[in-house]
């Protein structure tokens, strides 16, 4: 599958969609689920041009992990939890919805996940979710 520049991830990206960003560096960006499966969902991205892992270049992987692992840190902090959901999927028979490579950061136990997409999250909630999880990121 090639690369779509108008998927909504890319837009973001590109400052055309606002999102409540929770951490930002040269090569990562995370922010809040809009319709998360937990409270404190966050997705990661690379600014990069990948559909799924496969096309990742490495050293974008390496800044994803290590954004991933400064969020959950802070996540936990913030949230008062311990278990979060580290999830990734490639291509759309695996649920890939959004195609450009993105990890999900889920506060929450695997059996206790609501369904994705399913709804819209309150708006304030989440740029108040972001704020409290982004006053714990350790730089």
């Amino acid at each position: 599958m090639s690369y779509d520049d108008a998927n909504i991830f890319a837009k973001i990206l590109r400052g055309e969609i606002p999102c409540h960003k929770v951490y930002e560096d040269d090569k990562t960006l995370a922010f809040m689920d809009v319709m998360p499966q937990a409270v404190g969902h966050v997705l990661v991205i690379g600014k990069c041009q990948a559909v799924e892992l496969t096309d990742l270049p490495l050293e974008y992987a390496v800044a994803i992990i290590a954004t991933a692992q400064k969020v959950i840190q802070a996540q936990r902090k913030a949230l008062n939890v311990e278990g979060v959901v580290q999830l990734q999927l490639n291509h759309a028979k695996a649920g890939q919805s959004v195609f450009h490579y993105h990890m999900h950061l889920i506060p929450a136990h695997v059996h206790e996940l609501g369904r994705h997409e399913s709804g819209l999250a309150n708006q304030d909630e989440l740029m108040a979710l972001a704020k409290k999880i982004r006053e714990h990121i350790e730089s």
